[in-house]
């Protein structure tokens, strides 16, 4: 059968220094891997967690290699940021194998979220990995969100929209936070990926307004509507939400239009 093989290195279950390949008589209490030195902190030749990473996979892909079985995906994930990233690094140059990527134990949906999205991102934007895992404590589907916005970001996903919105400054005229979690919630049911924004005055509101397929940007008492960089029209602060959604809506069906078309 034809199935792969995922070999999982994680720093919280990595062999005993000195200790990779053997599985007897080894206490798993005095191990010394949380002696190591994690990356950024070895000195000269001084071997590393990172050092102890790499190994523990390189023996274990031998494994499998000699058994001339090759439909293997690798991971090599710990919580430290700068440990998985140099390890996946070195990885990558050592094997020809698909790498799955992830940062382990990341934590809650929130603070997991932002270490997932540091370490997985500057893997993937430098041309690392194959596939990812979000972990975090909570949700599942949290772990899935996260993962695909991340990859939505990085714009090797393009499916569901994308939502440009500024922060609450001096300079907004309308309740921007209250405007953009509103758009949030209604662009769930949306499925094309299209980019919208959600601006809140008009001093850098139209700029980024004109760059989104549909966008707006919020003055006093008003807001202008954009479509593809083009003013579509102004309408008074109370009608704005449903005048965006409305292009938002129009914007789809010339997409799905364009999709048919010969």
């Amino acid at each position: 059968r034809q199935v792969p093989i995922r070999i999982g290195v994680n720093f919280g279950s990595l062999p005993p220094v000195d200790g990779i390949g053997k599985t007897r008589g080894i206490s798993r209490h005095t191990d010394g891997v949380n002696l190591l030195p994690k990356a950024g902190e070895a000195k000269g030749e001084e071997y590393s967690v990172v050092d102890h990473m790499v190994a523990t996979g390189l023996w274990e892909i031998g494994i499998l290699e000699n058994l001339d079985f090759d439909l293997i995906k690798i991971s090599l994930k710990a919580f430290d940021i700068d440990t998985t990233i140099e390890s996946y690094r070195r990885m990558a140059k050592l094997v020809p194998y698909p790498l799955h990527l992830g940062i382990t134990e990341s934590g809650t949906a929130k603070s997991g979220s932002i270490r997932s999205a540091i370490g997985l991102g500057t893997l993937l934007y430098n041309g690392i990995g194959d596939t990812i895992r979000v972990s975090l404590s909570d949700d599942p589907r949290e772990e899935v969100f996260t993962g695909f916005e991340i990859l939505k970001s990085l714009e090797l996903r393009k499916a569901g929209p994308v939502l440009v919105a500024c922060p609450s400054c001096g300079r907004a005229d309308v309740d921007v936070v209250k405007l953009a979690n509103e758009v949030d919630e209604l662009l769930k049911a949306t499925k094309s990926s299209i980019k919208v924004a959600v601006m809140g005055c008009e001093v850098n509101g139209p700029g980024e307004a004109k760059d989104a397929d549909v966008g707006i940007a919020a003055g006093a008492g008003r807001a202008i509507i954009f479509r593809k960089g083009q003013k579509a029209r102004i309408v008074p602060e109370a009608e704005m939400l449903a005048a965006l959604m409305e292009e938002v809506a129009n914007a789809e069906a010339d997409l799905e239009t364009a999709t048919v078309s010969p």
